[in-house]
This record gives C-alpha cells, sequence and structure tokens, in this order.
C-alpha cells in the first residue's frame, strides 16, 4: 500500500475517540458538559493522537435514556449548547487533524417526538404510519425483549386507539416504521443535515433493528422492502455528499450475520462495524490465563473487502455484553471480574470498566490493550480509558460507567466549577477517584497509563498497514501466549505481535518462513532494537508474564525505522 491510500480510506488507519458531551467538560459552572467545553480540550485528544472523535448523542431528547431518546433529529439540546458551537467544534477539530462522527439514532424516537404526539391522536393522522401498529394484541416476545429489567415486551398497547406500537427497546421509544418511504426520505434529509455542518460520518445505532423487516401479527410483509437493498441506499446516499464518510455500525452479531450487512463481497454496506465477538473472548482468555479463545476468535474472523473494516475496543459506553459466550463461559468471566450481582446487568454483561476489573494491575490492563491497538482494524476508545478511570457502582445501570471525565484531582474532577451535588452524576470514588485518577497527574508522569496509550497510540499510527493488514495466528507451545503476524498484502508488510496472558515467563518460538537473508525484526515498543532470524525465518523470544512485544519484520532492502 501507498501512503495515499489512508487519505481515501482515512477510517482503517484513525484512531477513534467516543466523547459524552454531557459528561466531557463544563464550560459555564452548571455542572453538566458542554460543546464549548469539548471544544477546548480538542488539542487535548490531538496530543493523544486522537483522529476521529465520536460524540453520543447531543440531540433535544426526554431525558428518559441518556440521550438516545430523541424528540428532535435536526436540533442541539440546548443544555449542552447552540447549532453555532457545534459548527465552531467541528471546524476547529478540522484545523487540528480530527475528523468528527456523530451518533446517528432512527431506528426510534422518543414517545415525546412530535411525529409520535401525532400518530397516536388517530389511526388516519398523517404520521401514523412512520410507526408500525399492530390491530391485534401481539403473542408473548418476552424473549425478545433488550432491557428484560424494565420491558416484558416489544409491543406497547396505546390507549387512545386501541392499538399496539412497536418498540424494541424502551416502551417510550417507539420504531420508526423504516419501510415507509416517507421516514427513508426522513433519514436522508436527517443525514444530510449533519453531513452539510461538517461531520464526518455516523456511528449507526442498533443497526440489525434498523434495517430489517418488522413483523406485525396478521399483516403482510411489504415486497417492495429488501432491509439489505435499503441499507445499501443510505451507503450510496451518504456518499455522494461527502465522497469518503464513514458509516460505522452496532452489530452485535455472529460473523456470518455481519458480513451481510458489510455488503457481502463488494463492501456496499457499513464501512466499518464493532468486532462484539473479538471483544467478548478477549474477556474469556483474561479470565482463564488462556489465548486460545481470542486465538479461535481471530481464526474466524472473516476477511473484507479493501473498503470495509473491523473495529476494534475494550468496552464501549453500555454493559460491557458478553452475550455471544456460552453460559458457563460467560459464568467464568462473572466469578473473574464481576462476581457481585450488582456488577452485573441483565445477565449477560458487566457494568465496569477494565481497571477496576483487573484490581488496578497496571501489567494486565497495558497488555489488553496493546493487543487491541496490535490487531488489524481500528482502535476505538471510550473516553477516559487513556486514564484508567473507573466506574461508579452507585450510578444506577449502564451509567455506571458514563461518569465524568477525570481532569484534575479537586473535589469534581476539574469538570465543572459547580458544587459537587449539581454534577451530571457522582464520580467513583476510593482508589480510583479523580485524586488518584486524572489526566493533569498523568500528563506531567512519563511512567503514567496516558503516556504509555499515548506513546501506543503513536506507534500504532507509524505503521497504517495495521489497518490495512491480515491477522494469521503462529503456532506456539504456550497456551497463555497470543502469537499472531499482520501481513499486508501488496506491501509485503509484516509484524509479529505476542501477547502472554499468563502471570509466568517463557520463551516463545516464532517461525515466519523463507525470508530474505539479514531479514531481522524490530522491537517497536522497546527502543526499535533488532533481533536476527536465523536461515529458516526462526527465532526465540523472551516474553514476560503478562507481557507484550510488537516486532516489525525489516527486511535488507527496506530502510531504516525512524
Amino acid at each position: 500500500m501507498r501512503i495515499s491510500d489512508t487519505g481515501d480510506l482515512w477510517w482503517k488507519s484513525a484512531v477513534i475517540y467516543c466523547a459524552d458531551v454531557q459528561t466531557f467538560l463544563d464550560s459555564d459552572g452548571d455542572g453538566t458538559g458542554d460543546l464549548r467545553g469539548l471544544e477546548d480540550r480538542l488539542d487535548y485528544l490531538n496530543d493523544l493522537g486522537v483522529t476521529c472523535l465520536w460524540l453520543m448523542p447531543f440531540y433535544p431528547t426526554a431525558r428518559v435514556d441518556d440521550g438516545y431518546d430523541i424528540t428532535d433529529f435536526f436540533g442541539v439540546d440546548p443544555v449542552l449548547g447552540t447549532h453555532g458551537d457545534f459548527v465552531e467544534l467541528v471546524r476547529t477539530a478540522r484545523g487540528l487533524g480530527i475528523r468528527v462522527v456523530i451518533d446517528f439514532v432512527m431506528n426510534h424516537t422518543s414517545d415525546q417526538h412530535p411525529w409520535f404526539k401525532s400518530a397516536r391522536r388517530s389511526k388516519d393522522d398523517p404520521y401514523r404510519d412512520y410507526y408500525v401498529w399492530s390491530p391485534i394484541e401481539p403473542p408473548s416476545t418476552k424473549k425478545d425483549v433488550v432491557f428484560p429489567d424494565k420491558e416484558d415486551s416489544i409491543w406497547q398497547l396505546d390507549e387512545k386507539t386501541g392499538e399496539w406500537y412497536l418498540h424494541h427497546f424502551y416502551k417510550h421509544q417507539p420504531d420508526l416504521n423504516v419501510a415507509n418511504p416517507k421516514v427513508q426520505e426522513e433519514i436522508s434529509r436527517t443525514l444530510g443535515f449533519w453531513l452539510e455542518l461538517g461531520v464526518a460520518g455516523f456511528r449507526v445505532d442498533a443497526v440489525p433493528f434498523l434495517f430489517a423487516r418488522d413483523k406485525v401479527p396478521g399483516v403482510k410483509e411489504p415486497e417492495a422492502f429488501n432491509p439489505d437493498r435499503y441499507l445499501g441506499d443510505v451507503r450510496n446516499f451518504v456518499t455522494r455528499r461527502v465522497g469518503d464518510a464513514v458509516l460505522l455500525g452496532e452489530v452485535n452479531l455472529p460473523y456470518k450475520d455481519q458480513k451481510t450487512f458489510f455488503g457481502g463481497p463488494d463492501g456496499d454496506g457499513l464501512n466499518m462495524q464493532f468486532d462484539f465477538i473479538g471483544m467478548q473472548n478477549i474477556y474469556l482468555s483474561l479470565a482463564r490465563g488462556d489465548a486460545r479463545p481470542i486465538a479461535t476468535a481471530l481464526r474466524r474472523r472473516p476477511r473484507l473487502d479493501v473498503t470495509s473494516q473491523w473495529a476494534n475496543f475494550v468496552r464501549n459506553h453500555d454493559e460491557l455484553t458478553l452475550d455471544k459466550l456460552t453460559d458457563d463461559e460467560r459464568q467464568e468471566v462473572f466469578d473473574a471480574f464481576g462476581p457481585d450481582p450488582d456488577m452485573q446487568l441483565y445477565g449477560r454483561g458487566l457494568r465496569r470498566r477494565l481497571p477496576s476489573m483487573l484490581g488496578g494491575d497496571e501489567r494486565r490492563i497495558r497488555l489488553v490493550y496493546s493487543l487491541m491497538f496490535s490487531l488489524p482494524g481500528t482502535p476505538v476508545l471510550f473516553y477516559g480509558e487513556e486514564i484508567g478511570m473507573a466506574e461508579n457502582l452507585d450510578v444506577p445501570g449502564r451509567l455506571a460507567v458514563r461518569t465524568p471525565m477525570q481532569w484534575t484531582s479537586g473535589e469534581t474532577g476539574g469538570f465543572t466549577r459547580a458544587p459537587k451535588r449539581r454534577m451530571t452524576r457522582p464520580m467513583p470514588g476510593g482508589l480510583f477517584g479523580p485524586d488518584q485518577v486524572n489526566a493533569a497527574d498523568q500528563r506531567h508522569d512519563h511512567g503514567s497509563h496516558w503516556w504509555f496509550m499515548r506513546n501506543l497510540i503513536y506507534t500504532y499510527r507509524q505503521q497504517p498497514e495495521l489497518g490495512w493488514s491480515h491477522a494469521e495466528i503462529l503456532k506456539q507451545p504456550h497456551r497463555s501466549v497470543l502469537a499472531h503476524v499482520c501481513r499486508e498484502k501488496e506491501s509485503g508488510w509484516a509484524m509479529v505481535a505476542l501477547h502472554n496472558f499468563g502471570a509466568d515467563g517463557c520463551m516463545v518460538p516464532v517461525e515466519l518462513g523463507d525470508l530474505p537473508a539479514g531479514t531481522v525484526l524490530v522491537d517497536l515498543l522497546d527502543g526499535l532494537h533488532e533481533h536476527e532470524l536465523d536461515a529458516h525465518g526462526r527465532i526465540e523470544l523472551e516474553l514476560q508474564g503478562y507481557g507484550y512485544r510488537w516486532l516489525r519484520v525489516l527486511r535488507p532492502e527496506e530502510g531504516p525505522l525512524i
């Protein structure tokens, strides 16, 4: 590959950082973060090495589901700022080389959205078909609910009209009828509006629900609507408006189904998808001290066309879902990292962050991030990961991990000038409180987690081929060790990565096959030290307990690394 390739498909070598506007930085002292506060910290993100900022919902909301219950898809929540503030944020970010993508949440609206308020007035209302209605009481759908602690059905009776409306999530979030051409037009108008304001793409929420045929009891599915074709239409619309815009999809499905959402072999669907399977198996490997679960997942990971990409992540803003593990495997992870029922959620996930799950063990924490950045794909960070923030279990549900960013050691962590009682959410305390974990202290300490993450990001960015490569699992005798080589076919670039999930050190044999005489392995994370291979492309390398190494394969005809 050529370096110019990274401009056209910029998302394949990006570093994405997810931020929640309301919990990032409060600029006006009202206790809630805002767009101006986030803009003031763009230089911080630039210094860290972030190239793409993903914003969680900042739209007007009914304030029931932390911003995902939207009342106006074209608006900005006045508590967070104005359209002018948003445009300034995007413009300033662009000047620093940071693209901005935003959450696109049009599987549903709030029940306070003007469309739904109108739709429930009568069966003849012009907005009635914007939503999905059943004239008869649907059979039990208890097994289909997403939030079993809050709902027992995906249908809700509307008393005024005597019909049931569909809601895959909460009852106050009625699903839009995406098969309706008028709704499709509204989706295009919304996407086009934000693209005109300068966004570089969208993180598409709840993709399997958004692009699906909704089944209504006793009603025939619309033959004209093909959800796969419609996904391609959305992709085409976005790229017509902005040629290099990206669609990053939340698709928590088995790999074979994810392949469909990429658009099949032509890759004309989503540009990127989160690798939920890989993420869950990383935690299983951590719980067991055994690299085989993640090795198996990587072997099963489908190869993608050149325009498509996996997004690698350690956790996101929701519960740490473990739903694709077996019941026994999930229990292993629960026992290791969340044995208290209060740490678990929905019977399928954990409401904790990595540092607290690992008891603050810096060796294991760094191992995990080294692995994430070394895998083919694009790394995605959730705000606060770069300093090792933890959760606050006193905050209910999934919001436990969405606590305010810890900037300084002060009582409110430098997040706000407002009194502690007026903060959006309380911060963690104890070993992970702002007096112990904050950005200011860590930026002045070159041995800190922040500096480790910064150096890791810069090493990743110096090897853009990582985002264009495929992983091969190398054979070696240690169950605790994952040895993989990333290869970029066109240039011949290759990098070996070793990660030890066990506490004991070991010697790892690496065999790379026929290579030109004089080929060496350059240790990218240890001063660019060179290691010579024998005539058969073999070497034995030391790996400490919970150790990790990145080793660039450097052939004699290549220039020195700088």
